[in-house]
């Protein structure tokens, strides 16, 4: 296994965007600048278990290859798509292509009991790509056509971070996709510059 491709196994996927197409846009901030966050072993399985699409333990085809360059050019066109709703302008082409993924129809699903015997969600059968697309492509839509969360949409100010969040805060004033992460790293950088401003 190449040194990138345990780093990128290592990879801790947040899931806090507010939607799941803007997790999987999300997925792009992984490593900027370096490989392929959802291309690795198990990366795009363990992205697709984590964002619900598929329950633990789903047995599925291998979702190397195909199935990541798929995800990918799907990420880049809710990409383009949410960030050109904030900036007030249109991405037709990416608008046509999201419409194309999420006419198919999403993975079925059924309720089954578990060992404890409470239902649980479970797959009717073991997921096609195009259907989990499908899944994404739809969440977009939905947001998109809804005015009130389409205009809750958010990009971080958070330095060097170019997530998009659907902002969710009470008085609407929510300026990082994380407290913890980027909110965090602003108010350190805070306290520094003032510690230097009372040094000098």
């Amino acid at each position: 296994m190449a040194a990138g491709a345990t780093a990128v196994a290592a990879y801790d996927w947040r899931f806090d965007s507010g939607r799941l197409c803007l997790d999987l846009v999300a997925t792009a901030e992984a490593a900027p600048g370096g490989p392929e966050p959802l291309d690795g072993p198990g990366q795009l399985g363990r992205w697709l278990v984590g964002a619900g699409l598929v329950p633990a333990g789903t047995v599925f085809a291998p979702v190397e290859g195909q199935w990541v360059g798929r995800f990918v050019e799907l990420r880049d066109h809710v990409g383009q798509l949410v960030r050109a709703q904030i900036d007030g302008c249109g991405a037709e082409s990416a608008l046509e292509r999201i419409n194309a993924l999420a006419a198919g129809a999403p993975p079925g699903i059924r309720a089954v009991r578990d060992a404890q015997g409470s239902l649980v969600r479970a797959l009717s059968a073991a997921p096609e790509c195009g259907e989990l697309l499908a899944a994404v492509a739809r969440d977009a839509v939905d947001l998109l056509t809804d005015p009130v969360a389409r205009a809750r949409l958010r990009q971080c100010e958070g330095d060097n971070c170019r997530r998009v969040y659907l902002d969710t805060s009470r008085g609407r004033r929510r300026r990082w996709c994380s407290s913890e992460v980027c909110g965090n790293r602003e108010r350190v950088a805070r306290h520094r510059r003032r510690a230097a401003v009372a040094r000098a």
